[in-house]
């Protein structure tokens, strides 16, 4: 049985985007949340979840996620506002 995954979208107060990919949303959320992951996403202070998706297959999570990180920062923020407004 293969597990979901996720590729997320975190964003910090300052409005500095991050997208990733796990297997278990909730734990990496908190990772970020609690300032865990050292480098960029706590330089930055990305601690809010802004968008996810879910795949049932990680190599179309991946895929996906290398999808986003090519996009302009304006159109990941119009991904983001079609869903999460706030």
């Amino acid at each position: 049985m293969q597990r979901e995954c996720f590729v997320y979208v975190m964003a910090s107060k300052g409005r500095t985007l991050y997208v990733g990919v796990t297997s278990n949303l909730e734990s990496r959320v908190y990772q970020h949340k609690h300032g865990l992951t050292p480098g960029f996403l706590s330089r930055y202070n990305v601690t809010r979840l802004v968008h996810n998706e879910v795949f049932s297959d990680i190599r179309d999570a991946i895929a996906r996620e290398k999808h986003l990180k090519r996009w302009s920062r304006a159109k990941k923020v119009a991904l983001i506002e079609m869903e999460n407004p706030t």
